[in-house]
């Protein structure tokens, strides 16, 4: 536990709404989705190796066999290893194991999350996938990353179970748990042929569990430092012999480790059903519920260029703040297999969500009064609905007397946003650095609706592979995506506007497989990234195009060791253009004529050294730069040619060792590596690398239940997540959990 213990902290301060309270209304709406049981699976259960059957083991044999249909996503995970022979939809859309795609894909277990303790999705991608780092803070959603070069929501997208909700504002609330991922499956380097507008550092997606028709159960209770507790749930089954469901429940509340204002919660509800019309068609509905109070930190004042170790547990926001996310995805998927060689599939959605800022967001200490100034009291809410439809068909035969594979479809999407706020976000205060009185928010200018957008996008796609031999295949794809954005400003209502966009995008490629076991492949692929957020661009973003960017990837992958072991080595160079930047003659004026790139090489090994002995790592290195970028600086336009661009690090490593020491006994050690970022286009303000070491023993109790300690930054290292120029949001120090999870 770390040194600030609970007895340090006020006892007299407003605490969340528990998300304990919240579950069983939470489930009374759920209930309909799918038959409760007492609790639930959590992936394989202790001791064996592969999961109870799910649909995911289900497979076609065309129709009229009476086989059942398969599921969406119906792919099983291997809970160690880098899944290479695993098939998934997030590098392509012909179902390719990553041997078979040429680029680079990961797919992590939801398993392999949960034994390593990765409670947040964040978690669970910056600590396995090789080179994405966490940028979360409060206003982007905890939902931003950065990968090969690029940074933030608007370049790396994410999906939930393949479906994207269009970002606003810069912002991304949901998916947030991992009690209930399956798997998560990311796609490094562009991916807008494949997702659209915003990928070309890649694309995160994560798959929830799904509906089975063998009966599983199990539970998790966890108690740790800082207040924490933890209770989850897990259950599926038959409903008769056409009707699956599962159900996932996933509660977390802790007090937090900042002695003001630091508790937070958050409750996640996942259910589904699945219904097999006939032998060669089914139909899956689901619902997924999140509810978050997160932490309401955003940040800890500089003094003298660092932290003091004095203001590292303070947090500098008002009493009154508040921070509330509310995110509903519902989705109904159609799957149909007339024959063998022939699969429709169709995705209809609606989701939802609704957010809600009070806080002061500014810090900056002042040398000459020794007080830290606050300012930009800001208070925001985002209310969004997105309607939308996903379709697309396979056909499996022949091409030139060749096997071949393709895929069309197209989407569409109606998003409705509405941002209400206090802007121009006025309001001054000063604090002691350290002995904090939080004060109240202060209301300068009220809180009304400022803008209201609509968006009307649609889409098409294609995706080939052609096999020429048993060891050579090509595979290209295209997309043409149109969005219509429409903008009504509710206080100026010349600054409304109306404009159409259109991009293509496209990937070609070639995999060589010299033996069953290995692939070389190389690529070339092209995105497209919006020069602010899509659906929220302002007046003066209206009239850019949309920045294009370009990939050209080579890479080696191999299974080796009889499936022991696995390894993949790719080398890539990225160029974005039409990025925003000042105009020499008129520096207050922006031009899209300025260009960032990236080049570097990316590293993955697993290896079972012996039968209780297994180590995971990977490497990424990589230099990014600015090209051609100025920003106006005191009246006159500045280049930033050759600087590294903003929260971007060029050396990041994960390293996992697991052994399993004695009977029933494993532990488990993880190290994460940073390396240092920048925090202003000069590069003047710079964040220092860092290490974080986790750990875990886990002790089997019975074939059903575990014991698990878990240490989470067992070096209780002091090192910043994001930030600015006079402040950093540092990451959570040491902590302590035990967890007991059992299946039936």
């Amino acid at each position: 536990m770390s040194s600030h213990s609970l007895a340090r902290r006020p006892s007299g301060r407003r605490r969340p709404i528990s998300v304990f309270a919240l579950a069983p209304a939470f489930l009374v709406a759920q209930v309909s989705l799918a038959k409760v049981s007492l609790a639930a699976h959590d992936a394989p259960r202790p001791g064996e190796d592969h999961a109870a059957a799910t649909l995911s083991e289900l497979a076609v044999a065309g129709s009229g066999t009476g086989t059942r249909l398969l599921a969406p996503t119906p792919y099983t995970a291997a809970p160690t290893g880098l899944n290479l022979a695993t098939p998934n939809r997030t590098g392509s859309r012909l179902d390719l194991s990553p041997l078979q795609t040429p680029a680079s894909v990961e797919v992590v277990s939801g398993q392999k999350i949960r034994e390593r303790g990765q409670e947040t999705v964040q978690e669970a991608v910056t600590q396995n996938a090789a080179g994405i780092t966490t940028i979360a803070a409060p206003g982007n959603g905890f939902g931003a990353y950065t990968s090969r070069g690029f940074a933030g929501v608007n370049s790396v997208m994410q999906l939930y179970d393949g479906t994207r909700l269009y970002v606003g504002t810069g912002t991304i609330t949901f998916p947030f748990d991992t009690w209930n991922v399956d798997r998560i499956e990311v796609l490094r380097g562009p991916a807008s042929v494949l997702s659209g507008d915003g990928a070309i550092g890649g694309v995160i997606n994560v798959v929830p569990k799904k509906p089975t028709f063998t009966t599983i159960n199990a539970a998790r209770v966890a108690l740790g430092s800082d207040g924490v507790k933890r209770l989850a749930f897990d259950t599926g089954g038959a409903l008769g012999d056409r009707v699956a469901y599962r159900l996932n429940v996933s509660a977390n509340q802790a007090d937090g480790w900042l002695r003001q204002n630091g508790e937070f919660s958050n409750l996640a509800v996942s259910g589904s059903l699945f219904y097999q019309a006939t032998p060669d068609l089914a139909f899956t509905l689901s619902h997924d519920s999140g509810y978050q109070e997160p932490l309401r930190y955003f940040g800890t004042p500089l003094i003298d260029g660092g932290i003091d170790r004095r203001t590292r547990f303070n947090n500098y926001t008002v009493d009154d703040s508040r921070i509330v996310f509310k995110d509903d995805w519902t989705q109904f998927k159609t799957e149909w297999s007339p024959s063998a060689d022939v699969t429709i599939r169709n995705t209809a959605y609606r989701l939802s969500s609704h957010r809600r800022w009070r806080n002061a967001e500014t810090y900056a200490f002042v040398p000459a009064t020794g007080r830290v100034r606050r300012s930009d009291y800001i208070e925001i809410f985002h209310d969004q609905e997105q309607i939308g439809n996903r379709f697309d068909a396979t056909v499996r035969g022949e091409l030139f007397g060749f096997a071949n594979e393709f895929v069309a479809g197209f989407d569409v999407n109606r998003i409705s946003f509405l941002h209400t706020n206090n802007a121009p976000y006025g309001g001054v205060s000063t604090v002691d650095p350290f002995a904090v009185d939080p004060g109240r928010f202060l209301r300068v200018d009220g809180t009304t609706p400022g803008y209201a957008t609509s968006t009307d996008q649609y889409s098409l796609f294609a995706e080939n592979r052609l096999v020429l031999s048993d060891q050579l295949s090509l595979i290209a794809g295209v997309r043409y995506d149109a969005p219509t954005v429409r903008r009504n400003d509710l206080r100026n209502p010349a600054a409304g506007y109306t404009k159409d966009f259109s991009a293509v995008s496209y990937r070609f490629g070639a995999v060589y497989s010299p033996t069953p076991g290995s692939s070389l492949y190389a690529s070339y692929a092209t995105a497209v990234d919006p020069v602010g957020t899509l659906i929220t661009l302002t007046l003066a973003q209206k009239d850019f195009q949309l920045s294009n960017g370009e990939q050209v990837e080579v890479g080696y992958k191999q299974v080796f060791w009889d499936g022991r072991g696995e390894f993949t080595l790719a080398g890539y160079r990225i160029k974005k253009d039409n990025l925003l930047t000042a105009d020499p003659q008129r520096p207050a004026v922006s031009i899209q004529v300025g260009s960032q790139s990236s080049h570097g090489v990316e590293a993955f090994a697993s290896l079972g050294l012996w039968e209780n002995w297994r180590i995971e790592g990977n490497l990424a290195l990589l230099q990014a730069q600015y090209d051609s970028f100025q920003q106006a600086v005191g009246g006159v336009a500045v280049s930033f040619a050759g600087n590294q661009p903003i929260n971007v690090p060029e050396r990041v490593a994960n390293l996992w060792l697991s052994w399993a020491f004695a009977p029933r006994w494993e532990a488990r050690a993880g190290v994460q590596f940073v390396g240092e970022t920048v925090g202003d286009f000069a590069n003047t303000v710079r964040r220092p690398a860092y290490e974080v070491v986790n750990g875990s023993v886990d002790y089997r109790i019975d074939d059903t239940s575990r014991l698990s300690l878990r240490a989470y930054n067992l070096l209780d290292a002091v090192y910043p997540v994001t930030g600015g120029s006079t402040f950093w949001l540092l990451g959570r120090p040491r902590s302590v959990e035990v967890a007991y999870s059992v299946t039936w």
